[in-house]
This record gives structure tokens, C-alpha cells and sequence, in this order.
């Protein structure tokens, strides 16, 4: 800890270090003022903007505090007065008894200056006589360490601003920077960290002092390389020379080895030479039984192809011949019909020209009357029987409308059937896929979230692990599970969604190289999350969740990664996704029940509810969604989609019956239709005819009666025309005799062409088939001969490049490695003899190749050991003794350095222990007498410090509840002691509730400035000064907390036994008489 003296001195007045007397010169609001303080206990009053604040401003910037710590100012020269062109701060303190300060130098007093100016700022020390001493900075710093007197120090001066700050403030950390300043344990914390940075200095400078005989010791190890070396240099020669023997019978043993390989390859190839001429005497009896089967199959559609064109080109002809002559005999029908109606229209006539001309004068009249009758009568059965036939011919259509409609309805009916098997043959699809990504996910679950990629990205992340700062972290849906079964499994699945396929990775470079590694997996659109995961499983208070008794997301949900779970919280908004069992429950909760921090609301099917706004939406289950990824047991989702495609399969197999029993319908009625058609044709066709017969029988009689009116006076006319007639029906007669002639003759070709045709069609329709068939099966011997064929000419290469070419080449290294080793043996033959290698143990376990390297490389290395090395061995180990007590007597002192540096360490970590154990003493402290400051109004708490989290708290309880909470009380102090967890909690008499208030902003100002005040005489305690000064400490009290209060702070001065200076606007009238106290009245501001 830092220095700690004791100022009182007798039990009268405070002998070193007290403040005797204030004067101030243009500084601030001040002309010139001068103030008397009290040994003991000063109050100062006075109106707002008397100048009170200024002294202790004054004080601090006295003793040498920084403008801006004054929270005044910016700089010294604003402390000037306006219009003034300097500012002077002059104090007198006491210097007398056993803690003066150089008593012989200063005397009973000194005085300290400091003078202000627009430019600079100087700082002077006088004795009791007012002869400057000193003005260096360090003469001051020397005395205000002497008095321990630290301005900066809210225990020493705590200014309205200090005050107010603490007041208002409800951080914890600033409550344990206020602690750990005042209790100087940021002083003696700092001083550590600097001694073990200075402590790290002088580690490094003794390891660059240890490298720096890094080279006497390579010099040393050259030395012994060297020695080494010409040791050696005999027994390189001799390993030379074995080594020469071995390698030169090595290259013997190897040609052996080879040959014999040689031989096996040889045996190798001959034995594949049978197998080979096997499979291409199977593929050449392929190719000519497929080639002789190709050859009959063209022969036979050749024949088919001629047969067929034939057919199809006679089949053209009948049916352009057959459409002619049924056009022929219609028309030679139509005019056969209207010709013979001529005929009796001319027969009729003559007939009523002879009438005429026999009753030419009195039955004119009558005749023609009832000539007329018999015609009226002829057109009426005329109409009558066209009336008929277009009665039959609407029935006829009538039919044939019907008919049309029903082929319609049975033809969509069958295209609905059609369309149903299709979507019975998709979802058995799709319950078969589901099966196979089930029974994938049984074997490997990752799989679930990605398919087979994933797992491709995977092995690429774990190929890469080592460029990772930490693993990534996914699929997440790999990485949670249900808690409670696979009933929410659906549900989660629809909120969480594509969530569940992500990765998780610390930061960008992360980010980059996971993309890298997708890419190189070909996994492509892969969503990749940043998260910090050092960041703690995170814990949401309940009024931030949905207040509801359904659970959430996360509620059902379960990860042993916190990352996982803080992702789906941040990212997913997983605690705020609310599940329920039915549609109409989702509904009550998600729009009418109008719950706070409700997000969404999913139901068991997977219907997802929302509202924004006014607006409320409902959206049905994904289909294509992916289910049962959650679940526990792929057994159970395996077998109920096996079930389900088993039950479509049945549904489909009875749909197909049905289509085939409306296909047979379907030709049923197209049948039946062109029956229809043609008895409709027909019926058309006579009704034609009728029509056109009552045409001509309406025109000649119209004929007639123009005729018999101009006729009646004239028989010789009568007489020649009916010659005419005569002559023209005869003519008639005859044409219609060949017109009748020829239509038997059309009628029977039609009859001939028809039956030729029908023959044709049904010879022909098995000539086609049959052609279809036999190209297919030709398509088929084609490719399979092909095949053959490549397999052939595949197997003969085989044989020809690989084996004979195989067999040669191995039979040409084999020569050449026999006359190798005939050379070989003789050489080494001569360098030594076979059996003194075997009795040397045989050839080494080395190859001849690496025998030959380590051979050139002994040479080289005796060559340049002999070449090197002109010393002699005696003068190399002279040399090399000297170094090494030169090196010896450095590591000696080094090595002390470095004993040293440890003690150091060790009396550090003793300091750090020490300093731990007494801030942990003081933290008690610190919650006893600030629970016996608050005890007086009635009041009791404690403070919690955690030094690891850097935060300070308070707790207060009301005084007669503390019996009730005493059991409860010890009971959480003992774990706050164990946790040192931030927490802050005070209750107050008014408190009728048992609500806790967690920021002393929540309490009155009369109650947070005395739990102020008990906080600061708690660290007054605890920290020693030989003055202390406080402003407005009483602000926002009411009279009973004001009374409390400085009675409290009165009391704590005069026995605290240091010099208190205390400033309020406030009456202090209720302060009680006492000769240690005294009282000053500020000054009213001029106006």
C-alpha cells in the first residue's frame, strides 16, 4: 500500500499538513478573498454563485491538478478572472510536529503559491518567513507525497460534479473506478503493472545478452566439429572402403533382383495370353452370329418396306378412286332424281293439254279447278313426307349432338384420371425419396441439413482445419435436438427454416475461407453466419420473452453449443416464435390475445400467424419443406412413409382399372358416333332431295297456269306443244335410261373399291406392325454388333500392345540384365571376394542407388575433411578449452541475472498476493462501516466489489426488516463473496413492497445523496489525508436526512481526528456547538 501517516497530534489541534488559510486573486468569481479554516471542522455557506465551489477549485489547482480535472475548465487561464490579467492561489499549511516537513527548511508553516497567467502557470514553495524555497515541480510532488495528500481523490476533495456524477450515475464500474481511486488501490496497482513491465525489460535484456554469446558458442561447436571431424576422418576411410565392397556386390544383387522380376513379368503376360484370345474368340462368334442375325433381319424388312410401300401406294390409289366414284354416283343420283321428275312433270302435261283440248270449252273451268285440286294435293303429301325426313334428320342430329357431348365428358373424365395417376405416381415419388433421405440421415445425420454436399464441405473444412482461427460451427440443425419428442418437430422445422443448413464462423477471414472451401465442395448459395464465440450462452429476462404459456422456439430446443443457441436467438428470433397445438389456438393468440414481444405463432400442422401493423396474415404449411430432419427416430417417419406410398400404390392401381374400362368407353362411343354421322348424311341427303323435288313441282305448276291461261283459245297451239312435249319426254326417257345405267355402274365400283380398300387396310395394318417391329429389333442387333465389335477390336489391342508387346520388351531387359551381371560380377570379383561380404553379414539393407550417394558423399566429405583441416589436433583442443571457460564464465554470470529476475518474480507475485488480500480486507471493510454509516437513518446495506469484472454495488435493506432477511442476508452474502457478481439493490423506509430498486437513481435525492455521503465516510475510513474538503454534500436531502446526515458527518470528523472542510448552500443552524467547529458565512453575489 502507499505511504500512511497519522496527522492528529495531541488531543487539541492537527500539528502537519493542515490547510491554515485561503487567499485568492482574480480567480474565478473572486477579487480578492481571504479565508481562515479551522483545525478541525469548517462549514462554509452561502447563496449560489457566493464563490464557495472556487475553494475547493483552488485547492486542487494549488497542489498542482490539471484543469480538466477540475471539471471547471479546459485550461489555467480560464480560471481568470475577467478583465484581469492573472490569477493567484496562496495557502498556508501547518508544519509542525513529528510529520513536518523539513522542518529545518520551511518552519511552524509553509506556503504555497500559484500564480496564474495567459501564458504560463508557476507554482512556488516559502518558508514560514515568506522566502521562497523551491519552485521545481518535484519539490512539490515531494511534499504532497509527504502528506499523502492527492486532490484527484474523491476522498480527499469531492467537488458538487464528483457528487452529482456519483449521485446520478448507476454504473457499476464507475462506482469501482470511484473504490479503487479513493482506496489508492489503482495507485498501487499501477505501481505493480510498472514493476512487472520493467520486470519483462530486464527478462529481455538478459536473453539478448544470452544470445549474445550465441557465437563464441558456434565458434565452440566449429571447434568440436572440427576435433569430431579428424577423429572421424580414419574411420571414414575405412567405412569408404567397406562401403566399396558392398556397393559394388549390391550392383550384382540388384541385376539378380531385377532378372528374377523380368522372369515373373514374362510368366505374367504368357499366362494372360490364353484368357485374352478366349474373350476375343467369344466376341469374333458374337460379331458373326449377330452379323448372319443382321443380315436375315434386313432381308426380311426389305421385303416388309416393299410390301408395305406397295400397300400404302395402292391404299392412296383406292382411296382417291373410291372418293371419285362415290362423288359420280351422288351426282348421276341427283340427276337421275331430277330428271325423272321432269319426265312426269312432261307426261302430266300432255296428259292436261289432251284434257284441254277435248274439253276445250265447257269443263275448262271445271278441269282446271280440279286440276289444281290434285296438285294442291300432291304438294301437301310432298310437304308431309319432307316434314318426316327432317324430323328424322334432326333426330339424327340430335344424337349426334348427344353423342359428341358424352365423348367429350368421357374423354376429359379419362384426361382427369390420367392427370390423378400422375399425381399418385409424383407423391409415391416423393414418399420414396423421403424414405431414401430418411434411411441417409439414419446413417448420417448431417446429411439432413445439406444432402450429400454437406458433407463434401465438411471433408473440405477438416482438409483446411489448420487455416481456421476457430472451427466453424455447422450445419446448426446438426448440432441441436427436441427436447420433448418429435411433436414440435414440424412446427420448429417451419420456423427455423433454411437457419438449420447454416454455418457458423468467428469473423470475416473466417467467412472467406469457409466460402473458399463450399466452392471447392460445389456448394453453392451456402448461408454463413458471424458470431463471436466467446460471447456467453445468453439469457433473456421474462419480461422480454412472450408472456404466454405456450412454448417457444428455443424453449423446445436444446445445444450444447451456446454460439448455437445465441444464433438462433439473434439471428432466428427463436424466443419469440410461439408454438401451439391447433389452427384456431394460433389464431386466439396470435391476433386476439395481442401478446408482447410475440414475433410469430406456428401450429403442429406448420401454419405460420403473424401480424404487422393492423395487418394480420396467415400462411399454410411449406409443402416443399423438408420434415422430420428433428426427429429422433427415422424409423417411425420411415415406416409411415413407406405406409403412405403403400396406400397410393393401391389407390393408383384401382384408378388404372378405371382408366381402362373409360378407354374402352371412349372407343365404344367414338364407334358409335360415326354411325351416327352417317345415318345423319344420309337422312340429309334424302331431305335434300324432297326439297328439290317440291321446288320443281311448285315451278311447273306455276308454269301450267301461265300456260293454260294463254292456251285456252288456241288447240293448235295445244296440239304442237304437246308434240313437243312428246319429243322432249321421249328424249328424257332415253337419257334417263343410260343416266340409270350408269349409276348401277358407279354404285357397284363404289361397292368393289370399298371392299378392296377395307381388305387393304386390314393386310396392311399387320405389314406395318410387323415392319415396326422388325426396325427395332434391326436398331437392336445394330447396336449390339457394334458393341461386339469394339470389345473385339478392344481385347485384340489388349493382346497385341500389352501382352506380345509385354512379353517382347521383358524378354529384350532380360538379355540385357544377364550380360549386365556377367560384367558386374567380374568387376566386383576383383575388388573382393564374394564370401568375405557374406561373412561381413551380406549386402546393406540400402538400395544400390542410395549406397552410391552415402559412397560419394563419405568421398567428398573425406576429401574435404583432409583438405580442410591444416591444424594439428593439440592446438584445436588448446583452442577449444580457452572458449569454453571464457563461455562457461558468462553463462555464470547470466545465470544470475536470471536468479535474480526470479526472486524479483517471486517477491511480485508475493506483492500481487498481498495487494489481492488486502483489497479483499478492504472490500470488507468497506461494507462494515458503510452499513454502520446507514445503520443511523435506520437503514442497513452492503457493498459488493467484484475486481475481476471491475464493478461496484450496493445493496440497502430497511433496519427493521433486517431481522426478518438476517438468515436470508448471510446466506447471499456468502455467495456474493464466492461470485463477485455485479448487483445492485436498494430498499428504503418508504418502501412498503418488496421491489428492489437496482440503480440509486431509482431513490429520492435526499436518499441518494446520504447513501452518497455513507459511501464516502465508509472510504474516508479507510483512506488517510491530513484535509479533506466535501461540497454540497447534503444536496436533494430532505430535513429529517439533512439532520441525520450532519449530525453523521460532524460526529465521523471530530473523531475521525483530520482537518474537514465542508461546503453547502443549505442552513446548517441544526449543526450542534462545538469549539472544534467553526463556521464561515460567504458573501451574497453582487447583482
Amino acid at each position: 500500500m502507499a505511504d500512511a501517516r497519522v496527522f492528529n497530534g495531541p488531543a487539541g489541534a492537527l500539528q502537519a499538513g493542515v490547510i491554515t488559510k485561503i487567499r485568492l486573486e482574480n480567480f474565478m468569481c473572486h477579487t480578492h478573498m481571504e479565508i481562515d479554516i479551522g483545525d478541525r471542522v469548517n462549514f462554509i455557506t452561502g447563496q449560489n454563485g457566493s464563490g464557495k465551489s472556487a475553494i475547493l477549485t483552488a485547492l486542487c489547482i494549488a497542489f498542482g491538478c490539471r484543469a480538466k480535472s477540475t471539471d471547471r475548465a479546459t485550461t489555467l487561464k480560464d480560471f481568470i478572472k475577467t478583465g484581469c490579467s492573472y490569477a493567484l492561489v496562496h495557502l498556508e499549511i501547518k508544519n509542525q510536529g513529528e510529520d513536518a516537513f523539513k522542518p529545518t527548511t520551511y518552519g511552524d508553516f509553509i506556503i504555497l503559491e500559484r500564480r496564474i497567467t495567459e501564458t504560463t502557470s508557476t507554482s512556488v514553495l516559502k518558508d514560514w518567513q515568506g522566502r521562497k524555497v523551491a519552485t521545481r515541480r518535484e519539490d512539490i510532488r515531494e511534499l504532497v507525497e509527504h502528506f499523502n495528500i492527492d486532490v484527484e481523490n474523491p476522498c480527499v476533495v469531492m467537488s458538487q460534479d464528483k457528487s452529482r456524477e456519483f449521485l446520478h450515475s448507476g454504473n457499476d464500474k464507475d462506482k469501482f473506478k470511484f473504490f479503487f481511486k479513493a482506496t489508492l488501490l489503482s495507485q498501487v496497482d499501477d505501481l505493480l503493472k510498472s514493476v512487472k513491465d520493467n520486470l519483462d525489460k530486464a527478462n529481455s535484456e538478459v536473453v539478448e545478452l544470452e544470445r549474445s554469446i550465441a557465437p563464441i558458442e558456434k565458434e565452440l561447436n566449429e571447434l568440436q566439429g572440427k576435433i569430431r571431424s579428424m577423429e572421424h576422418i580414419e574411420e571414414i576411410s575405412q567405412k569408404v572402403q567397406l562401403l566399396t565392397k558392398k556397393f559394388a556386390w549390391s550392383l550384382v544383387y540388384d541385376i539378380d533382383k531385377q532378372i528374377h522380376q523380368e522372369t515373373a513379368r514374362i510368366k505374367k503376360y504368357e499366362e494372360r495370353i490364353p484368357k485374352c484370345q478366349a474373350r476375343i474368340d467369344q466376341q469374333i462368334a458374337k460379331v458373326a452370329d449377330l452379323q448372319d442375325c443382321l443380315d436375315k433381319k434386313k432381308a426380311q424388312s426389305a421385303i416388309m418396306m416393299e410390301s408395305t410401300s406397295k400397300a400404302r401406294k395402292r391404299k392412296s390409289e383406292l382411296e382417291q378412286k373410291l372418293s371419285l366414284a362415290t362423288k359420280e354416283r351422288i351426282e348421276l343420283e341427283q340427276e337421275y332424281t331430277r330428271r325423272q321428275n321432269n319426265v312426269g312433270k312432261m307426261a302430266k302435261r300432255i296428259k292436261l293439254l289432251e284434257q284441254q283440248i277435248s274439253d276445250a270449252s265447257e269443263q275448262q273451268i271445271k278441269d282446271t279447278q280440279a286440276e289444281e285440286d290434285e296438285m294442291v294435293n300432291k304438294l301437301k303429301e310432298l310437304q308431309d313426307e319432307i316434314d318426316v325426313v327432317d324430323s328424322d334428320f334432326q333426330r339424327l342430329k340430335q344424337i349426334e349432338d348427344d353423342l359428341s357431348e358424352t365423348l367429350a365428358s368421357a374423354k376429359e373424365e379419362l384426361a382427369n384420371i390420367i392427370y390423378e395417376i400422375g399425381e399418385y405416381e409424383k407423391k409415391i415419388n416423393e414418399c420414396q425419396r423421403r424414405v431414401r433421405d430418411l434411411r441417409l440421415n439414419q446413417t448420417n445425420k448431417v446429411t439432413a441439413f445439406g444432402g450429400h454436399k454437406v458433407t463434401g464441405l465438411l471433408k473440405a473444412i477438416e482438409r483446411n482445419h489448420y487455416k481456421f482461427k476457430k472451427p466453424p460451427i455447422g450445419p446448426l440443425g446438426a448440432h441441436v435436438a427436441l427436447v420433448h419428442g418429435d411433436k414440435w418437430a414440424v412446427a420448429v422445422e417451419n420456423a427455423v427454416g433454411k437457419l438449420f443448413n447454416s454455418f457458423i464462423v468467428t469473423d470475416h477471414t473466417d467467412s472467406r475461407l469457409l466460402r473458399a472451401c463450399a466452392r471447392e465442395a460445389n456448394y453453392h448459395h451456402l448461408q454463413i453466419i458471424i458470431y463471436d464465440f466467446s460471447i456467453p450462452r445468453l439469457q433473456i429476462p421474462n419480461h422480454m420473452l412472450p408472456q404466454t404459456n405456450h412454448p417457444t422456439a428455443i424453449s423446445v430446443l436444446q445445444s450444447d453449443s451456446p454460439t448455437v443457441v445465441n444464433v438462433l436467438i439473434d439471428m432466428g428470433g427463436a424466443e419469440r416464435q410461439v408454438l401451439v397445438r391447433d389452427y384456431d389456438t394460433g389464431k386466439t393468440v396470435a391476433f386476439d390475445q395481442r401478446i408482447p414481444n410475440l414475433k410469430e405463432v406456428y401450429t403442429l400442422e406448420g401454419h405460420r400467424m403473424f401480424s404487422r401493423g393492423s395487418a394480420q396474415t396467415i400462411l399454410p404449411p411449406n409443402k416443399n419443406a423438408r420434415s422430420g430432419r428433428l426427429c429422433s427416430s427415422y424409423e417411425d417417419q420411415i415406416k409411415v412413409y413407406e405406409r403412405e406410398a403403400y396406400q397410393m400404390q393401391e389407390q393408383a392401381r384401382e384408378i388404372r382399372g378405371k382408366k381402362r374400362s373409360y378407354q374402352d368407353r371412349v372407343k365404344d362411343l367414338e364407334d358409335e358416333l360415326q354411325n351416327a354421322k352417317r345415318q345423319r348424311v344420309n337422312s340429309e341427303r334424302r331431305l335434300m332431295s324432297k326439297n328439290l323435288g317440291l321446288k320443281d313441282l311448285k315451278t311447273s305448276l306455276a308454269a301450267e297456269a301461265k300456260a293454260a291461261t294463254s292456251s285456252v283459245s288456241n288447240v293448235e297451239d295445244l296440239h304442237q306443244e304437246i308434240s313437243k312435249l312428246q319429243n322432249d319426254k321421249h328424249e328424257f326417257e332415253s337419257c334417263l335410261e343410260k343416266i340409270l345405267e350408269g349409276l348401277r355402274e358407279a354404285e357397284a365400283k363404289a361397292n368393289e373399291l370399298k371392299a378392296s380398300f377395307k381388305e387393304l387396310c386390314e393386310s396392311a395394318k399387320a405389314d406395318i406392325s410387323a415392319l415396326e417391329k422388325a426396325t427395332a429389333e434391326l436398331t437392336q442387333i445394330e447396336e449390339d454388333l457394334r458393341s461386339a465389335d469394339d470389345e473385339k477390336v478392344f481385347y485384340e489391342g489388349l493382346m497385341q500392345q500389352k501382352v506380345h508387346k509385354g512379353i517382347e520388351t521383358a524378354k529384350n531387359k532380360y538379355k540385357e540384365l544377364e550380360s549386365e551381371r556377367k560384367v558386374s560380377y567380374e568387376k566386383a570379383s576383383i575388388i573382393c571376394p564374394e564370401s568375405e561380404i557374406e561373412s561381413l553379414g551380406g549386402s546393406s539393407e540400402m538400395t544400390s542407388e542410395q549406397m552410391e550417394a552415402h559412397l560419394k558423399r563419405l568421398k567428398l566429405r573425406l576429401q574435404q575433411e583432409s583438405q580442410r583441416h591444416h591444424e594439428s589436433i593439440d592446438e584445436l583442443r588448446m583452442l577449444h578449452d580457452k572458449k569454453e571457460r571464457k563461455i562457461i564464465k558468462q553463462q555464470q554470470t547470466y545465470k544470475a541475472f536470471r536468479e535474480k529476475l526470479s526472486a524479483i518474480h517471486t517477491a511480485l507475485d508475493k506483492r500481487w498476493s498481498k495487494f489481492q488480500r488486502n483489497a479483499t480486507l478492504l472490500k470488507r471493510q468497506l461494507t462494515w462501516q458503510f452499513n454502520g454509516h446507514l445503520r443511523k437513518k435506520g437503514i442497513s446495506g452492503h457493498i459488493k466489489v467484484s475486481y475481476e469484472d471491475q464493478k461496484l454495488s450496493i445493496e440497502a435493506l430497511l433496519f427493521y426488516q433486517i431481522t426478518y432477511f438476517v438468515l436470508e442476508y448471510s446466506r447471499l452474502l456468502q455467495f456474493w463473496w464466492m461470485t463477485r457478481l455485479p448487483f445492485f439493490q436498494v430498499k428504503m423506509p418508504q418502501d412498503a413492497t418488496s421491489s428492489n430498486v437496482r440503480d440509486t437513481r431509482g431513490l429520492s435525492g435526499g436518499e441518494r445523496s446520504f447513501s452518497t455521503l455513507c459511501f464516502a465516510l465508509a472510504l474516508h475510513e479507510m483512506t488517510e489525508a491530513p484535509f479533506r474538503a466535501m461540497d454540497e454534500f447534503d444536496v436533494f436531502m430532505d430535513a429529517v436526512s439533512r439532520k441525520i446526515s450532519l449530525d453523521t458527518i460532524v460526529d465521523f470528523a471530530l473523531a475521525q481526528g483530520s482537518q474537514w472542510i465542508f461546503i453547502t448552500p443549505h442552513d446548517i443552524s441544526m449543526v450542534k456547538r462545538d469549539e472544534r467547529i467553526k463556521k464561515q458565512q460567504m458573501a451574497a453575489p453582487r447583482s
